[in-house]
């Protein structure tokens, strides 16, 4: 009988805990003890729910969701209004289009729910195998239950979180890759729990009578109890021929599950824009209601107008209030000038958003021929947010660098080791002061090549069964590891004689230069974490001594070794580091048999406890790896992505402010930083480093004067500047600032007797004055706490951060846009971006081109939807003055509906998906006119005004110009007269030829689609005119366009009307296009002079890495 806790140890361990949220789970679901009372918990089954909706709660919560938009709700109360009161209009007028909109978006909802329905039965419906009275048994996914014994064979998923219980390999451990969990497509090695390795068949696990006693379902991935004996959910196994485990968390509390967590909704400005727009449109249509309500009882003041003899008022409106009259002709105005707020809009910006993303999934250019993949869309709604983008915020390792590491050289005792060794006997190269050193001892080189081939979790695969991995061409095996460093370490000690042989029930081998097989024992694994920077393992040799090594950045080794032996090795670390590489430093110690029984002891206790295990586990891991002695340090170098420097530069003449946040050494940034030319040799920088504030008790004082001088420096001596350019942030001498981790947390989170709460300002004022910044040593929360602090300063500038890495996702999601890299650590910053490349360079193409584009089509869509409604209603409003207020409409009931969903929706939906106003290749490698539509230039007041006229004074001629047409009554020789119908219907097809026509106008970039909508919107509104008029309807009451439309073409004048006032209408749009050309032309002519100088600025490039290579070997020499 074994009672276990999650790691299954004997079972007073987890007793003697606080049972504070703890589960117990019987396996097999048979209870230990016969005399025990047994009261079985009820646990979820193993259903995963992802959808939001069901067959019965779609229409109820989808219609609740809908009318939270404002605008929809509006139209709601609207079409209410005309059903209750008896309104001028028809209700199908607000109706059918509100039942559209509302239509559309309830499909494309429950669309994409049926996806994920689909997705959920995939999974729920899928065999398992279970083992039963020592047979197996096939049951669906959804029927697992927590306590279930479940078989899983090589290839397949993990049905539910289970734990380990025993393998076909005869060592008890099984390889598993987490990609659909963490984007990791590494193996992970997992150890069966110790007690049951031997059940490998089904008759043997079945006698097994257990319980498990383990933590309530958490969503932290990193955090599980005992995480080498938990399979989670969604992850593969692999290598292994089966495997026996335990289901304790099952369906909607599996850790995948409860990471499923859906992003926070991110707006963009162009949404917070329309809102302004619509409150303008609002308060429009409220004045135009009262002023007419106000009007109609002056004009009724006149007993005759109020009841003339031909119109008598009935018992009934006699009797009425005069103050419920007022509100409800109120009311009625307000439903007659409706039309002013779109309501279509909001369906056409959700099409073009959606239609519009497409295209940078199809873009060839971001296409990546290595990975096989292009760019991903994960969010349409913020497309036109690229093009308005101020600062971006970009990770080091594998977003500017390719993250594919190679080993270059070692320093062994202050000894540097470059070169492979020709003979077994030593491969020593010194320098520096330290030449009379000759080369470091044999036992000392080969204690580091030994530390280097153990310190690792790198694992072996046969290569034909790898495709694409790093393989060798002589060697039959390839290593695989989930950082690429430990990779380039263990190829580095292979380089100089020691080669990595593998993992064998526990025994790790290794070849040393002699052509011996070595065997070690590993006894644990002290996993790397970002917060300790280290990793290390203990080993036992043959002969029994046991060894500790350790590898991790300098910065946490350094204080955990004798502090002699730290001078001669941190010589060729930071130089190393000035030279752009990545370096660690290895140490180690040795244990006595009681050191490690006690090290032992204290692992497998935290290791078990259920409660504040991280901090018990940090707590031992922080004893364990101290009086170290350090043996050397390693320097790897991380290539630059290609076109790296290019991109930086366009983004700076962009006008966009770029901040590297790595979690690197400061050396190994800032030569990074020159390299892609983020800083220039002409840039000053100022550091806010634990080196310049000093590690005394005074850091603060220091900190605090070092502040007032660079904020003095940069902005009390500058001169203001007079106008300027839009973001002319370039001061005469360009500033760049380096800050670490440490001292951004004294800034941060300053103590409370410092009296350092400005702090925060004057760094934010001095970091937005500088050119560029790089914030080194960054933990992931840091990155994060950057970005939302530049994000919520005055002015709300836009931020975007990419990122390739899982450490990166925090700020990912911080950041109005969020990039992910397709890069080597991982998928999870892809998974969690709203966008993903393949590239940092396709950023170029992503913001100048694509951005830009969708920023100027969505804005102009916009403002187009507001100019053409106010087109639409003025005439209506105008005719109110000449129909005695009586809320005659001037539109027939079908115009009213029609215009907004069919005659003129179309051409501007395909102008907001196709339109370039300036050629993509210009755009990308003009980096400055992505400038001209920054900080929301487009729907700025000044814009809306302009169009917001331009609807007026057409609104003004469409009414006034057929007013004045109908002076003389009869427009036909043979005497018949047009009445209101007619006048109306005139107006109607003056406005959609012109608003149509000026849309044809503002097209730059024409293709068949294009003139389809176009001319085919136009030719539908003809034919629907004649269609309409030209049948009786049975369904109709009144048949009061029959002919109208026919019968008023018949006529000369109307037709010279209807020419002659879309003239006028588009004549100050034709006037101003003219202009713009003649302006442009003059330009052109003018710039062809000063064409040379961007032709000398070209060759910048080639001559730029050259002089950067010399200037750091010259910081060398220094």
């Amino acid at each position: 009988m074994v009672g276990c806790s999650m790691d299954c140890g004997p079972g007073g361990c987890a007793g003697e805990e606080k049972r504070v949220g703890t589960r117990t789970v019987v396996v097999g679901h048979r209870p230990v003890s016969e005399t025990d009372a047994y009261v079985a918990q009820k646990f979820c089954d193993n259903r995963i729910v992802s959808s939001k909706y069901t067959l019965w709660n779609f229409l109820p919560k989808n219609l609740f969701e809908q009318f939270r938009r404002i605008a929809n709700f509006y139209f709601l109360i609207i079409f209410l209004v005309q059903v209750i009161v008896d309104t001028p209009t028809s209700p199908v007028t607000s109706g059918l289009p509100l039942f559209f909109v509302i239509t559309v978006t309830a499909i494309k909802q429950g669309y994409e729910d049926w996806l994920r329905h689909r997705a959920d039965n995939e999974v729920n419906k899928s065999n398992v195998f279970i083992v039963e009275n020592a047979k197996q048994v096939q049951k669906e996914s959804e029927k697992i239950k927590v306590g279930d014994i479940v078989e899983v064979k090589a290839d397949e998923t993990f049905p539910c979180d289970l734990i380990f219980l025993a393998s076909s390999s005869p060592d008890g451990t099984c390889y598993v890759t987490t990609a659909s969990l963490d984007g990791e497509s590494n193996f992970k090695t997992h150890y069966a729990v110790r007690d049951t390795t031997v059940l490998c068949t089904d008759e043997a696990i079945d006698t097994l009578t257990a319980t498990i006693e383990c933590e309530q379902p958490q969503p932290d991935l990193y955090k599980s109890l005992g995480p080498e004996n938990l399979l989670l959910k969604g992850a593969t196994l692999k290598n292994t021929q089966k495997i026996y485990g335990v289901a304790v968390y099952t369906g909607m509390e599996t850790k995948m599950a409860l990471n499923y967590q859906g992003k926070s909704q991110k707006r963009s400005a162009v949404e917070k824009s329309i809102n302004g727009f619509l409150i303008v449109y609002l308060c429009i249509l409220l004045s135009k209601a009262t002023v007419c309500t106000t009007l109609k009882y002056v004009w009724q003041s006149n007993p005759f107008n109020d009841e003339p003899w031909y119109n008598e008022k009935t018992k009934k409106e006699k009797e009425t209030f005069k103050v419920l009259r007022m509100f409800t002709d109120f009311l009625s105005f307000m439903v007659l000038f409706n039309f002013i707020i779109p309501v279509s809009m909001y369906v056409t910006v959700e099409m073009q958003k959606f239609l519009g993303s497409f295209f940078i999934s199809w873009d060839k250019e971001m296409y990546d021929e290595e990975i096989k993949e292009g760019a991903l869309v994960n969010t349409s709604d913020l497309n036109e947010e690229l093009g308005q983008v101020e600062y971006v915020f970009t990770d080091k390792t594998g977003t500017l660098t390719e993250n594919s590491m190679e080993f270059i050289e070692c320093c062994i005792d202050g000894h540097k080791y470059k070169d492979c060794i020709s003979e077994v006997d030593g491969f020593s190269q010194t320098d520096g002061p330290l030449k009379y050193y000759g080369k470091a001892e044999k036992s000392r080189e080969e204690l580091f090549l030994r530390a280097l081939c153990l310190c690792h979790t790198v694992q072996i695969k046969e290569a034909d069964q790898v495709d694409g991995l790093m393989g060798h061409p002589e060697r039959k095996y390839t290593y695989i590891s989930s950082s690429p460093d430990e990779i380039a370490l263990v190829k580095g000690a292979e380089k100089y004689g020691f080669t990595f042989l593998g993992l064998e029930n526990d025994f790790m081998k290794i070849r040393n230069q002699k052509n011996e097989t070595e065997m070690y024992q590993l006894l644990h694994v002290l996993n790397f974490d970002p917060v300790r920077r280290r990793m290390s393992v203990i080993v036992r040799t043959t002969t029994g001594t046991l060894f500790l090594f350790c590898k991790g950045a300098d910065s946490s080794i350094f204080p955990r070794v004798q502090q002699e032996e730290i001078q001669q090795t941190k010589v060729h670390v930071d130089r190393n580091a000035m030279d752009g590489y990545r370096t660690l430093c290895v140490a180690f110690k040795e244990l006595t048999q009681k050191e490690y029984d006690k090290i032992d002891k204290q692992l497998n206790e935290a290791k078990m406890a259920l409660q504040d295990r991280e901090e018990k586990m940090a707590k031992v891991f922080e004893d364990t790896e101290a009086d170290m002695h350090l043996i050397g340090a390693t320097a790897v170098e991380d290539r630059l992505q290609e076109q790296l420097a290019e991109t930086i530069e366009a983004l700076h003449a962009a006008g966009m402010k770029v901040w590297v946040l790595t979690g690197d050494k400061m050396e190994t940034a800032k030569s990074t930083c020159y390299a892609c030319r983020l800083f220039q040799t002409s840039t000053e920088l100022l550091e806010l480093t634990a080196r310049t504030v000093g590690e005394s008790e005074r850091k603060e004082d220091r900190l605090h004067e070092l502040l007032i001088e660079y904020h003095k420096k940069l902005i009390q001596d500058v001169p203001k500047s007079r106008g300027g350019l839009k973001r002319s942030w370039t001061l005469t001498q360009e500033y760049g600032l380096i800050i670490d981790g440490a001292t951004l947390s004294l800034i941060l989170n300053p103590s409370q007797d410092s009296g350092s709460s400005n702090y925060k300002n004057i760094f934010l004022q001095i970091c937005l004055k500088c050119a560029a910044v790089l914030c080194c040593r960054m933990a992931p929360l840091q990155k994060a706490q950057i970005v939302r602090m530049v994000k919520n300063t005055k002015g709300s500038p836009i931020t975007l951060s990419v990122g390739d890495g899982a450490n990166d996702v925090s700020m990912i999601l911080e950041a109005h846009v969020g990039i992910g890299i397709k890069g080597k650590e991982g998928r999870q910053a892809s998974r969690n971006s709203d966008y993903a490349v393949p590239k940092f360079k396709h950023l170029r193409k992503l913001l100048l081109a694509h951005g830009h584009l969708y920023y100027v089509r969505i804005a102009h869509l916009v403002q187009y939807f507001f100019y053409k409604n106010l087109c639409f209603i003025l005439p209506q409003f105008l005719y109110q003055f000449f129909c005695g207020f009586s809320q005659q409409p001037l539109y027939d009931a079908a115009y009213l509906t029609m215009y907004n969903i069919c005659f003129t929706s179309l051409p501007i939906l395909a102008y907001s998906l196709l339109e370039q106003h300036i050629n993509i290749d210009t755009l990308t490698s003009d980096p400055q006119l992505y400038m001209k539509v920054s900080d929301n230039a487009m729907l700025q007041w000044r814009p809306f005004l302009y169009w917001t006229f331009l609807g007026a004074f057409e609104g003004l001629v469409f009414f006034f110009g057929v007013y004045f047409l109908f002076q003389n009554s009869s427009l036909e020789d043979n005497g018949k007269v047009f009445g209101n119908w007619t006048f109306g219907t005139i107006v109607f097809t003056v406005l959609v030829f012109t608003v149509t026509l000026k849309l044809a106008l503002d097209t730059r970039f024409w293709t068949w689609m294009n003139h389809f909508v176009i001319w085919g919107s136009l030719a539908f509104y003809v034919f629907f005119s004649f269609f309409w008029g030209g049948v009786i309807w049975p369904f109709l009451k009144q048949q009061r366009m029959y002919f109208v439309f026919t019968h008023m073409l018949t006529s000369v004048s109307t037709w010279l009307a209807i020419i002659l006032l879309i003239f006028i209408s588009l004549f100050p749009e034709i006037l101003l296009i003219v202009l713009k050309s003649i302006k442009e032309k003059n330009h052109q002519v003018r710039n062809e002079s000063s064409r040379k100088v961007p032709d000398s600025m070209s060759a910048r490039p080639s001559v730029r890495p050259l002089l950067l290579r010399t200037f750091s070997d010259e910081s060398n020499v220094l």
